[in-house]
């Protein structure tokens, strides 16, 4: 409309999210070459890309959360997901393009209330300027125009901000784009904020690798009982993360050793 400006972030003006309806979901992407979110229609709230179901994988070492922070809604999966099944977190939802959020009712985004706030922001900003050790989870889905890593959700200052906005078992989830090298790249960077207790969870389609990070206690806790976690969890999270398992569980295989005794260097699989 007539004096309306667009959102920029940094240089780049920030596009209009495209929702398109075909009888059996609502999709949200940016342009015709890749899908940002799809909703079902027969199940608004299941997590139907496979990308989203690996960024639950949390619940393994956090599976009652008393606070998320997640930063990028896109069409609102994750946000709606978690509003539905963990019913004692509060959750935080940062989004930079106020067009996405106006988007939200198209994707049965439920309202704001006392658990669930949404906030038009840059979400490296508010991580920065969070609390020390205000969440129990942080999740990162943010990408830029083209569907690039943006550098403020991708630089070391962020991810250090990140796990000093955790609590000290608190776990940190990034969606990466699966490209070469910049994804080896970042993950290197979250691994010199975590550590060793950081790994890469393959995605089966859509280009994408999660990322989880977190304490070494936290890890190894959770390798020595990842199977019986897994059981404990109410039946909808168990079939959520069930692609997710194999996966994980050899990726947490070094953790599964006492503590004291020396892990092999991480390496990206490839």
């Amino acid at each position: 409309m007539s004096g309306h400006v667009k959102p920029v972030l940094g240089d780049a003006e920030l596009p209009s999210p495209i929702i398109e309806q075909d009888g059996q979901s609502v999709v949200m992407s940016f342009d015709d070459t890749s899908i940002q979110s799809r909703m079902r229609l027969d199940d608004p709230t299941a997590l139907d890309l496979d990308y989203s179901r690996a960024m639950m994988a949390f619940l393994l070492m956090q599976p009652q959360p008393e606070s998320i922070l997640m930063i990028g809604l896109g069409g609102g999966s994750l946000v709606k997901y978690c509003h539905r099944h963990l019913p004692q977190t509060r959750i935080t939802v940062v989004e930079i393009n106020p067009e996405v959020i106006a988007a939200r009712d198209a994707f049965l985004v439920p309202p704001d209330d006392a658990r669930l706030s949404v906030v038009c922001a840059n979400g490296a900003d508010v991580v920065a300027q969070a609390v020390r050790g205000s969440y129990d989870v942080i999740l990162v889905d943010g990408f830029g125009p083209q569907g690039e890593q943006p550098e403020a959700l991708s630089s070391l200052a962020f991810y250090k901000a990140c796990r000093a906005a955790l609590r000290s078992t608190g776990v940190l989830m990034v969606n990466l784009q699966d490209a070469e090298p910049l994804c080896s790249r970042l993950i290197g960077r979250i691994w010199q904020m975590f550590g060793e207790p950081v790994v890469p969870l393959e995605v089966p389609c859509g280009g994408n690798l999660v990322v989880l990070a977190a304490d070494e206690a936290s890890f190894q806790s959770c390798a020595a009982q990842v199977r019986r976690r897994w059981r404990e969890l109410d039946k909808v999270h168990q079939e959520t993360l069930g692609d997710v398992m194999l996966g994980l569980e050899e990726e947490l295989k070094p953790w599964v050793k006492p503590a004291g005794v020396a892990k092999p260097a991480r390496k990206r699989k490839r």
